[in-house]
């Protein structure tokens, strides 16, 4: 995804990019952070964290709800190598593996509420069946 020329997925306008205190973020190291925020915020709530050295989005436009399941699938999938089954890179090849989906494609950040919904269960089996 290029940096110029982002649109809002729900609403269709453009995303800017902004500094994190533009959405109300001001914890610790937000400062430094930026995202692409869709034109018509707060009204469309639809926004996504840039890269901090390359600027460009670290996935597509989300909303509250797209962004609270992408939260919980990054937690599932961590907990695989938290708990010593997996390396991270081996987690996420195991992810794309599972799913039937191309390395490029198997970044959370870009998943929709159904992929983050079958990264949960996936890794919530991989548990059941490890214990």
């Amino acid at each position: 995804m290029k940096k110029s020329n982002i649109k809002c997925p729900y609403c269709g306008s453009p995303a800017q990019l902004r500094p994190a205190s533009a959405i109300g973020k001001t914890g610790a190291g937000d400062s430094m952070k930026r995202f692409y925020v869709c034109a018509r915020y707060p009204f469309c709530d639809s926004y996504v964290q840039a890269h901090r050295k390359s600027g460009l989005p670290m996935g597509s436009l989300a909303n509250k709800e797209l962004r609270r399941k992408r939260y919980e699938a990054h937690l599932a999938l961590a907990r695989l190598w938290q708990r010593g089954y997996m390396s991270k890179a081996d987690a996420y090849r195991w992810l794309q593996t599972q799913m039937g989906i191309l390395e490029a494609d198997a970044h959370i950040g870009k998943f929709t509420e159904y992929r983050c919904d079958e990264t949960i269960r996936l890794c919530d089996g991989f548990l059941r069946k490890a214990a």
